[in-house]
């Protein structure tokens, strides 16, 4: 680590995370026209600077002028007597001077009438801005359900992109209040690399068709070896029927939803218990409850492993109840008595308010049992 490193280092100064596709050929090969009128306009210089310095013998500094004033038609004058030879070399360099100004009105105007390389910035600009992102989410397709989706993730203040191949999906973006929003196939290296998928959390895929999903999942699946990710992506999908559910599932998705299925069962839980669908729906998605629930992994290192339930004390700490544990194995255990032992790797199930859950999982986090459950 050299001395500036060092000094950033002491500073808190943070590099700023570079894209893995920066579109710097792209963006260069947009200027690749300027380069005839910026030569021309250099030659020009050089010729005039020269030719009045040999035809009049004029310092540098005042042939370098003249020959600017000059070579841009301003219109100031002589800055010093010019001969007749001297008058000829200027009409020359004035004429030259409307040639590259016309070639290069020309080519600015065809590069602006295109768009391309306002595109390109608006497009590199995204990336950067992107690549800034940390577990964020990758969406993969716009639709109906990408719309109510990211809605929610708005709602939860959780960062996302939305990738997609469709050519406008700048104007879909600015309609559907899209933050970030990367054109191109999901499953594709440029969807995967545009969208930062390696400091991702996870993917949402949300095809209309399981073909496009399960080719999403697979390239997140293999990128994700790829780079030898620790953590794995956390992939949710999307499925039509559940023979397509299994299909996924097996692929590498972690949470497969089927509509119909959903429906269905929101469906029933109306028939059959109205009050209780109608107390789910304000205690899970209405914002402005006081009440949240969250699951809490029990790791290996824990000093909460092979201990009892009611030896944590979430309701005398953080006012929060286990409500369910869920086992390694998959059983799901509800409304366990403090009796039952936690084991590791397993996962509660908490309700409370949003501060208690949060030093519950501190509680749970800690290595050593923590100070304050001494007194309690």
């Amino acid at each position: 680590m050299n001395i500036v490193q060092k000094f950033k280092k002491f500073l808190g100064w943070r590099s700023t995370p570079k894209p893995h596709i920066t579109l710097n050929d792209e963006y260069y090969g947009h200027l690749a026209p300027f380069r005839l009128p910026f030569i021309l306009t250099v030659l020009v210089m050089l010729i005039g600077t020269v030719g009045y310095m040999l035809i009049d013998n004029f310092p540098l500094m005042d042939a370098i002028y003249q020959t600017g004033i000059t070579f841009t038609t301003v219109g100031f004058g002589e800055i010093r007597p010019i001969s007749d030879a001297g008058r000829i070399f200027t009409i020359t360099l004035i004429i030259f001077g409307f040639v590259v100004f016309s070639i290069a009105i020309g080519i600015i105007a065809e590069v602006v009438k295109k768009g391309e390389f306002q595109k390109t910035i608006k497009e590199r600009k995204m990336l950067y801005e992107i690549a800034r992102l940390k577990h964020h989410f990758v969406v993969c397709y716009h639709n109906e359900f990408t719309i109510q989706v990211t809605k929610q993730l708005r709602a939860s203040h959780i960062p996302f992109v939305v990738v997609d191949p469709r050519e406008d999906m700048e104007e879909i973006a600015k309609k559907y209040h899209y933050p970030y929003f990367v054109s191109a196939e999901p499953h594709t290296e440029a969807g995967i690399l545009k969208s930062h998928l390696s400091s991702a959390k996870g993917v949402i895929t949300l095809a209309d068709n399981v073909a496009d999903n399960i080719a999403t999942i697979a390239s997140a699946r293999l990128y994700e070896r790829e780079i030898h990710r620790g953590r794995k992506f956390l992939i949710i999908a999307n499925a039509k029927n559940n023979e397509d559910d299994q299909k996924l599932l097996k692929l590498g998705a972690n949470k497969v939803v089927t509509a119909t299925k959903l429906m269905a069962q929101r469906i029933n839980a109306m028939a059959a218990r109205p009050d209780m669908e109608n107390l789910l729906q304000e205690f899970l998605y209405k914002k402005d409850t006081p009440l949240d629930m969250e699951e809490a992994k029990v790791s290996k290192t824990s000093w909460l492993t092979l201990k009892k339930i009611k030896e944590a004390h979430f309701r005398d700490i953080a006012n929060v109840t286990v409500v369910g544990v869920r086992q390694k194995d998959g059983k799901f255990i509800p409304m366990p008595k403090g009796d039952t032992i936690i084991m590791p790797e397993s996962k509660l199930l908490l309700i409370g308010t949003g501060e208690g859950i949060y030093k519950a999982k501190k509680i749970i986090r800690k290595k050593a049992k923590p100070e304050e459950l001494k007194y309690v």
